[in-house]
């Protein structure tokens, strides 16, 4: 149980910092292409949101699978 809530922590800790770095990023290489700042601001919160649900979802798989890695007995 220890596992899962810690792999789970981790998860909501690091994904919103990830989604805040994929918007970063991506406003920054959008606003050299698009002349219209709106649409770069929407595809980079797309993006940004996008980071940030597939990183939890991710964290929440990984919390449900890998204990069942480390508490096999041998």
């Amino acid at each position: 149980m220890g596992l899962t809530i810690a792999l789970f922590c981790i998860a909501a800790i690091f994904s919103p910092l990830a989604a805040i770095m994929a918007f970063l990023i991506t406003y920054e290489e959008y606003i050299h292409h698009y002349p219209d700042k709106r649409k770069a601001l929407k595809m980079s919160l797309e993006t940004a949101i996008f980071t940030l649900v597939f990183f939890l979802a991710l964290g929440l798989f990984l919390a449900a699978i890998l204990p069942f890695c480390f508490d096999r007995e041998h």
